[in-house]
């Protein structure tokens, strides 16, 4: 399981997600919104709109909120226009590649609060394309319980296009290409099987080893500023840090 995927894991183990669903909810529209603006309301034809549907589901998020936001997206409601997709890119502490995927609706002002974080926090924002071509983007399955199991999920889903399956503490991470979303949604269906998770994403090709609490709380506190900016809608970070040290690392 990827550094960040872990660290992700154990906010949520200590109830962190909980405490910011409203954010996570305004982040789910926002990718709602501009899927449906950019390849239309069907879901059966557009396959980020799918992947975003599939998200909310996974996070609880009410059906008339991803119905209204479906809406605004495709122009029946005035008020998804203005959203524009802007990637940020640089280095954190100790050499960790950060990207930092924006919806926003004025890019000066998600510019400089972007430049902020990264000038306050030990990084350096770099040009477009200092970072991105270490992150591929990847479909991503997340199964737990009775099903997490790689031989299990081995069966079900590598002849659906599935390239890797790390099970950790209970947690399965299933990844492929993105071509792959569909056929592996729809292999983990018939199986009766629901992921926790399902979504497009981006995954670091290779990673930078951080062993010492220090600097894992550094880059960890760096990666959390970026995600309290309200036109953050995702951030990436090639850090891989041990679990346990993970596990000591304080939550604001």
């Amino acid at each position: 399981m990827s550094g960040h995927s872990k660290w992700a894991n154990i906010k949520h183990k200590k109830g962190a997600a909980d405490k910011k669903k409203g954010k996570i909810f305004s982040r789910l529209s926002k990718e709602i919104i501009v899927s449906a603006k950019t390849g239309g309301s069907d879901p059966n034809t557009n396959a980020r709109l799918r992947a975003a549907i599939l998200a909310a589901k996974s996070a609880n998020m009410p059906v008339a909120n991803v119905e209204r936001a479906i809406k605004k997206g495709s122009g029946e409601d005035a008020d998804a226009s203005s959203f524009e997709e802007i990637v940020y890119e640089g280095y954190g502490t100790d050499g960790v590649a950060i990207l930092v995927e924006c919806l926003s609706d004025n890019r000066n002002r998600t510019s400089s609060e972007v430049r902020a974080v990264f000038d306050k926090n030990g990084g350096n924002m770099g040009s477009s394309g200092a970072v991105s071509w270490m992150f591929p983007r990847k479909s991503r399955f997340v199964v737990t319980g009775e099903n997490a199991s790689e031989e299990k999920l081995m069966d079900i889903v590598i002849d659906a296009g599935a390239e890797d399956i790390e099970v950790i503490d209970g947690s399965a991470e299933i990844w492929a290409p993105v071509e792959a979303f569909d056929s592996i949604s729809k292999a983990l269906q018939s199986a009766k099987i629901t992921p926790d998770e399902s979504e497009l994403t981006r995954k670091p090709e290779n990673y930078v080893q951080i062993k010492d609490k220090d600097k894992a709380t550094r880059i960890i506190k760096l990666v959390e500023k970026f995600e309290e900016l309200d036109d953050v809608q995702s951030v990436h970070a090639n850090f891989d840090i041990p679990e346990e040290i993970l596990e000591t690392i304080q939550i604001d």
